[in-house]
């Protein structure tokens, strides 16, 4: 079973920049899958913030974070990376990485359903990020 851990949170002002990581315990990265990013306000729903469909690399952004955040993986180290610039207040949450469940849907799934809660198998414990203005 995949096992997600993700790192980097911190606290920054406003403007600055964060580098999340997501390290998998398996090579999750011979099978293309669907991995993304969500993220989670107490009292709200957890969001789909970016994915990457690990076959081709294709990337999906939510609406609020295009241009400023940048999805990608490095294939050797089995890492999933969210690079996080000009970070806003309305940024701070609780930042999760996931991987689709299977059967894999393959890139034209994993465009139509990223931001889909329901549709990750596997979710790491969470990173805290919390940006002051």
């Amino acid at each position: 079973q995949v096992q997600l851990k993700e790192s980097g949170g911190g606290s920054v002002q406003a403007g600055g920049s964060l580098r999340l990581s997501c390290a998998s315990s398996g090579d999750i990265y011979t099978s293309s899958r669907c991995m993304a990013w969500f993220r989670q306000t107490p009292g709200k729903e957890r969001e789909g913030v970016a994915a990457i469909h690990t076959g081709g690399g294709e990337t999906y952004y939510a609406d609020s974070v295009k241009g400023r955040f940048t999805v990608s993986q490095d294939n050797a180290k089995n890492t999933l990376y969210l690079q996080m610039n000009s970070l806003k207040p309305e940024d701070t949450a609780m930042y999760y990485c996931a991987v689709e469940a299977p059967p894999y849907g393959g890139a034209r799934y994993c465009a139509a359903r990223w931001s889909k809660v329901g549709e990750f198998g596997a979710w790491g414990q969470g990173t805290q990020v919390s940006v002051s203005s």
